[in-house]
């Protein structure tokens, strides 16, 4: 399955379970991924040194993140801590990327769900896949 498709399933699976006293509003509904850098579904993510990024739809919680792994050995070497941008929305994950690899990572999972909007409202869960080219 695509990761769009994917991610909009799992969206749609948690909007469901969602119960509202009132009308939902943007501000009432859980984070969503906005983007990513690199784009998932990249297949020519340059090796090395970079900066992970993922921007979410509203600020998010200083401090919390879930970068979970896909599968066994699916991230990089963490070469810093992550944090979020000035905009609270866009948090970094600096890493080491290997050539030719298929790197995976949940932001945010079923057991993990450490990235939280203000009001503490876990974000949906979204696959960030992608590939790295030759040196």
């Amino acid at each position: 399955m695509k990761t769009s498709a994917l991610s909009a399933l799992l969206l749609a699976s948690s909007l469901c379970s969602l119960s509202f006293a009132a009308e939902p509003t943007i501000d009432t509904l859980p984070p969503v991924v906005v983007k990513t850098v690199p784009e998932a579904g990249s297949t020519t993510v340059a090796p090395g040194v970079v900066e992970l990024k993922v921007t979410f739809s509203k600020p998010m919680t200083d401090q919390s993140w879930s970068w979970s792994t896909a599968w066994e050995k699916s991230d990089a070497e963490v070469v810093g801590k992550p944090k979020y941008e000035a905009d609270g929305k866009t948090c970094v994950l600096k890493v080491k990327l290997e050539p030719n690899k298929t790197y995976g990572y949940w932001l945010n999972s079923q057991n993990f769900k450490n990235f939280n909007d203000s009001e503490g409202r876990p974000a949906v869960p979204y696959l960030l896949v992608f590939n790295t080219k030759d040196k």
